[in-house]
């Protein structure tokens, strides 16, 4: 799944040129910034049964033909991407799930860089395409994501089924817990 970090109320619209940062190989350098920006960025309400945590970077970085990127601005991480050789079942797709900018560098171009040298990596590690996903209402990360060549193919939805008695109080426990779980993984 793509979680695009869709920003929480934080306009972008006037964000003054800045010049290009330097991307670099995600590090272990790096990892406890780029987990504080995904806690920070990403929304856990919108895809519940995903979640933002350790072992979602790790299982990327441990790929063996990983794409995974920092935006550096000197030494602060201004984003990530989060990309790697392999899709399901198909062993010749590029994979980018996750990708995030901070509220103080969007809409200046750091994403659209991010998605652009992830693919190039991904490409020159054997991927014949890349795939991605981004929730239905993510619209900024939907529109970065036609910006860079990606076409929509197909729509999944979620469907949940709760395993309470609806007429019992806590009829609503499942979905509060799914989305529990998801904050927790995610915070």
């Amino acid at each position: 799944m793509l979680r695009n970090a869709a920003p929480k109320g934080v306009p972008v619209t006037d964000a003054p040129p800045t010049p290009a940062l330097p991307l670099r190989q995600l590090g272990f350098e790096h990892l406890a910034a780029v987990l504080d920006l995904g806690h920070r960025v990403y929304d856990t309400e919108a895809m519940p049964y995903t979640g933002w945590s350790l072992s979602a970077v790790a299982g990327h970085l441990d790929a063996p033909d990983s794409a995974c990127l920092v935006a550096l601005d000197g030494d602060r991480v201004a984003g990530f991407v989060l990309g790697s050789v392999s899709f399901e079942q198909r062993a010749d797709w590029g994979y980018l799930e996750w990708i995030a900018v901070d509220p103080a560098y969007q809409g200046r171009g750091v994403a659209t860089r991010l998605v652009k040298e992830c693919c190039v990596r991904l490409a020159a590690a054997g991927a014949v395409c890349v795939v991605t996903d981004v929730e239905r209402r993510n619209t900024a990360s939907a529109e970065l994501m036609r910006r860079n060549g990606f076409t929509e193919q197909a729509t999944v939805s979620l469907f949940v089924r709760p395993l309470v008695d609806s007429s019992r109080s806590d009829a609503a426990a499942p979905r509060r817990h799914l989305t529990r779980a998801a904050a927790e993984r995610v915070r």
